[in-house]
């Protein structure tokens, strides 16, 4: 395994540039920020993925993979209900849910 966040986030960037407010994009790009502990932009790349698609189970639960990470425990449950409820059998979402029930 690479674990090369930084090349990652340079090709993402170069997908959002010819593609700009790509939500898939940006919420891999914030997926990638967390996997390299960027805590801190992380959210804003996955929030700006929500906007563009609200009703996407895997960015609300990736949302609360990151809320977690931010010793959010209130906003991350409050997303992965969300994501529970668009699609009751994503293992992620449940993997996330219950990662988070052992920490509050």
């Amino acid at each position: 395994m690479l674990n090369d966040y930084q090349g990652a986030l340079e090709e993402l960037d170069k997908v959002d540039v010819l593609e700009q407010n790509n939500a898939i994009t940006l919420k891999i790009h914030g997926n990638v920020k967390g996997m390299s502990h960027d805590y801190q932009g992380a959210p804003e790349d996955i929030d700006k993925a929500h906007v563009l698609k609200p009703n996407h189970a895997f960015t609300l639960s990736v949302c609360g993979a990151v809320e977690t990470k931010l010793d959010d425990y209130q906003g991350a449950l409050k997303d992965l209900d969300k994501a529970h409820v668009l699609k009751p059998n994503h293992a992620f979402t449940l993997n996330v849910c219950g990662a988070v029930k052992t920490k509050q």
